[in-house]
């Protein structure tokens, strides 16, 4: 025997040791059973036994300890993967550039930019007066204000009309709980003025001197209140200007692009309302700019002497563009300038002085429609991907030639391009560096195909895989979908999501019903008494991408993360055999108990998405499909399930009790992980790269259940 082959043998001897050695490991880690403290809830002569109810209390000591056990067993079980995390993140890390920056942007003389440094996490405001050639002037640097801070978010920041202070807001908890404090730009001091747990969102009348922010309720942390506050004055002086008595209704103040008016607008899932105030008069009284009517919703842009709306008024579901004079608001004065139509979503608008840019949806694919406003011209840009994502961006200029809008696929990185409307001629101002060296588009295949719904309706999927991948039953996809609140899940472009694909990974995206991916019907008909068509779209998708050989079960994983959570815990229940693997972000599961508790944060303001459990068509509805309230003995995915324990929009305790109550049911052998950042909230870890740690969680636990080892 050479000696070469002893030492491969003697290397062989030793793998086989310390896999066994890892095995005999896991197999003594044992999975935290939390205890069983039954809690009766009765509605409607419906009782619901909640044996873990006593985890919905995050200043218990048990329950702190509850969820410690459950991220130490997810450490013990995956502690054979750290390494492949460790090369994960540091493998997603080297694909992006550390000292980047923004496109700038001039703004009332100054251009700004947001870049960051090599090596920091946290982001750099900065601006530069009149050129770009001037001199920097660091407005806030976030790596100096998150420092010794386990979680650090600047909220909105505005700039006073002269230029010399900034608001800003900051939240170190996570649970968007902000403190707004005031910064003269001119000497670096942070005033006295400190106005502590408001929403974060604030904006300057014309005098410089005052300041209009919105707050919320302590408990339910609904935005309620609109204050004026005066510089050099203390928090409990300010002014309540508008309190929103309605608890299904949440409250914001901005300022418009032209800057002459501050707007509070008032508004639910269904129903916006508006009032109106001269920045030039901050002690005026605000005026109704048009009073709610249930089911109708508007917004306003203001320019010269009018106001532009966009509404679904008079049915016009899809959104129709209307114009009225600044002195006469009312919807009786407004005029049609875009009508309603059935097959395009108008989505938004941006105005200049000499064209009207309208944002469409068509299709389930988005268009940017240019119209100058003397009719001689009118045209589409043009773009050639078969699945894309475009957007407008920052048009702060009203006389400006120049429209700055986004544009990525799925296999295109993202560039800001400004285009000029007039001659059409186009400039990529910046596209996403991905570095490295091994990234080149050309090697990967974007497709945009159409499954067919239980109920014959066509759903779209977008996907991006490896060109020299071929239809077979064994490759792995990861099928993601949120379908929810009208959002639509365009396909985007991902330098993390590389890893994924160069190992073979196909990755898609379910257009499913919720959305507004293909018109406001898209939505209408994933809510509600409708919601079921949401988790059905996903199951009929994941059949599809199976029968087409894309994968099989054995290969199949879904993905989603708050509501799309809640998508992931009812297919859990409902096709388990379809799916390996799940994760499942931040899940809303616990429907039942989190809609039927108004103290919670935002459940008031979601009875139109989900519908009043209070309302016994309803409750019954939403308590055939919550996932946590469905729970059964059964094989079920390997599943990984993440939360943050000060999260407030999901609140950790949803997929704590989900988890606990999975342990004691589910048949087999199936891997169940809650990994609970115990620091963060609804967004996750902050820091540029933190989030990159826990999608290598993520990704590791794919690539685990793939046996791809590096």
């Amino acid at each position: 025997m050479t000696i070469r082959f002893w030492l491969a043998f003697t290397y062989f001897c030793y793998q086989l040791y310390f896999l066994h050695e890892t095995y005999l490991m896991i197999e003594t880690i044992q999975a935290p059973i939390a205890k069983i403290i039954p809690t009766e809830l009765e509605k409607f002569g419906d009782l619901r036994i909640d044996n873990y109810f006593w985890l919905n209390d995050r200043e218990n000591p048990e329950v702190i300890d509850y969820l410690n056990q459950e991220n130490e067993y997810y450490e013990g079980m995956t502690a054979h993967t750290k390494k492949f995390q460790n090369e994960l993140y540091e493998e997603m890390k080297a694909r992006i550039k550390e000292d980047d920056e923004s496109v700038p942007y001039l703004y009332n003389g100054y251009y700004y930019i947001t870049r960051y440094e090599t090596g920091k996490g946290y982001p750099i405001y900065a601006r530069k007066k009149d050129s770009l050639t001037s001199d920097e002037e660091i407005l806030f640097d976030c790596n100096a204000l998150a420092e010794g801070q386990a979680y650090f978010k600047l909220g909105g920041m505005s700039i006073s009309p002269d230029n010399k202070l900034a608001l800003f807001s900051t939240d170190i908890i996570g649970r968007r709980i902000y403190t707004l404090q005031v910064k003269n730009l001119e000497t670096g001091e942070i005033l006295t003025d400190t106005i502590e747990k408001v929403t974060g969102s604030a904006v300057w009348a014309n005098d410089n001197q005052t300041v209009f922010y919105s707050s919320q309720d302590e408990v339910t942390l609904r935005a309620d209140k609109i204050f004026k506050h005066k510089l050099g004055t203390k928090q409990e002086e300010d002014i309540l200007v508008y309190f929103e008595k309605d608890d299904t209704f949440s409250v914001d103040v901005t300022k418009s692009k032209s800057r002459k008016y501050l707007a509070i607008e008032a508004s639910s899932t269904l129903t916006t309302e508006y009032r109106i105030l001269n920045a030039d008069t901050p002690d005026g009284k605000f005026k109704m700019f048009q009073k709610r009517k249930r089911g109708v919703e508007y917004s306003i842009n203001h320019y010269q002497d009018s106001f532009y709306i966009l509404t679904n008024k008079d049915d016009a579901d899809n959104f129709k563009l209307m114009k009225t004079h600044e002195g006469a608001t009312s919807s009786d004065n407004w005029e049609e300038l875009i009508a309603h139509r059935e097959d395009v979503l108008l989505e938004d608008v941006e105005i200049f002085a000499n064209y009207l840019v309208l944002e469409e949806r068509t299709g389930g694919l988005n268009k940017i429609r240019i119209m100058s406003w003397d009719k001689t011209e009118e045209y589409y840009l043009p773009f050639g991907s078969e699945t894309y994502t475009a957007y407008t961006s920052t048009n702060v200029d009203f006389e400006t030639e120049i429209l700055r809008y986004g544009y990525q696929s799925m296999a295109t990185p993202s560039s800001i391009i400004d285009f000029n409307m007039r001659t059409k001629e186009k400039e990529v101002m910046k596209e996403q560096e991905v570095l490295g060296g091994k990234f080149d588009k050309n090697n990967y295949k974007e497709e945009r195909v159409w499954a067919t719904a239980k109920d014959g309706t066509k759903v779209p999927i977008s996907m991006v895989y490896r060109k020299e991948l071929k239809k077979d039953a064994s490759n792995p996809l990861l099928l993601y979908a949120y379908g929810s609140y009208g959002h639509s899940m365009d396909a985007y472009f991902s330098s993390t999501r590389l890893s994924l694909l160069d190992r073979g990974f196909i990755y898609a995206i379910a257009h499913i019903r919720g959305g507004e991916d293909l018109g406001r019907h898209w939505y209408e008909d994933g809510k509600l008494l409708k919601k079921k068509n949401t988790f059905t779209d996903f199951i009929d998708c994941s059949k599809f991408v199976i029968e087409q050989k894309y994968t099989s079960s054995e290969h199949l994983y879904a993905e989603g993360g708050s509501a799309g959570g809640l998508l992931m815990g009812v297919i859990a229940n409902d096709a388990p055999e379809l799916y390996n693997g799940i994760i499942a972000q931040v899940p809303f599961v616990d429907v039942m108990t989190t809609m039927l508790d108004d103290t919670i944060p935002l459940t008031t303001g979601e009875y139109d998405e989900w519908g009043n459990p209070n309302v016994k068509k309803y409750y019954n509805y939403m308590r055939s499909y919550s996932p946590y309230d469905n729970v059964k003995k059964q094989k079920y995915p390997n599943m990984y399930v993440s939360t943050g324990l000060h999260d407030s929009q999901v609140q950790y305790w949803e997929p704590a009790k989900w988890v606990a109550k999975l342990r004691t049911v589910k048949q087999e052998d199936t891997l169940l992980y809650l990994d609970t950042n115990m620091d963060a909230g609804h967004g996750g870890a902050s820091g540029r790269f933190e989030a990159l740690k826990e999608l290598a969680k993520e990704f590791s636990f794919l690539l685990e259940l793939e046996k791809i080892k590096e």
